[in-house]
């Protein structure tokens, strides 16, 4: 029997200076960087908690708690493979991830598909099944305004457990 979950991720973060910008662990050139407790990497904490939705882990906050200080300042991408890892470990594999970055600057087109390889790398798949986009909101709301940068991800897990014999 196949076993097919999706997921849905959220994430945000408030736009400051004096931290470097990582989206999709890919470090962007840019003036300013995103606020957080680990690296403040919005789209791959999107595709983190749509990838946990998917298997029912609960969310990133829950595994991954900003009160610990074991991961302040900590690339997303190890927090990444640890969810790969919890889900390896119930059977499940990512058959892909679909993920939006809402930002009105910087221009994101010419890293998406470095941010697509680092995360298919981490997560074990092709790059061919991890879509990166990026849009604006015209200059409305906090990620219109320059205030903040926002991600969804969706993620569609497979599971094959084996048959009763």
């Amino acid at each position: 029997m196949t076993t097919l979950r999706i997921g849905h991720g959220y994430d945000v973060h408030r736009v400051t200076d004096g931290r470097p910008l990582v989206l999709g662990g890919v470090g962007i050139p840019w003036d300013k960087g995103l606020l957080g407790h680990s690296d403040a990497d919005v789209l791959t904490h999107a595709v983190m908690d749509a990838l946990c939705g998917a298997a029912r882990l609960g969310d990133i906050g829950r595994l991954f708690p900003d009160t610990d200080p074991q991961y302040k300042g900590i690339s997303s991408l190890i927090l990444l493979r640890d969810v790969r890892e919890r889900l390896t470990e119930r059977g499940y594999v990512v058959v892909n991830v679909d993920a939006t970055v809402i930002a009105q600057a910087p221009k994101l087109s010419p890293y998406r598909e470095r941010m697509e390889a680092a995360l298919a790398d981490v997560l074990g798949i092709p790059p061919d099944c991890v879509n990166v986009k990026a849009t604006t909101e015209e200059k409305l709301g906090f990620t219109g305004d320059g205030s903040g940068i926002a991600a969804h991800a969706v993620a569609l897990l497979e599971r094959v457990e084996k048959p009763i014999e």
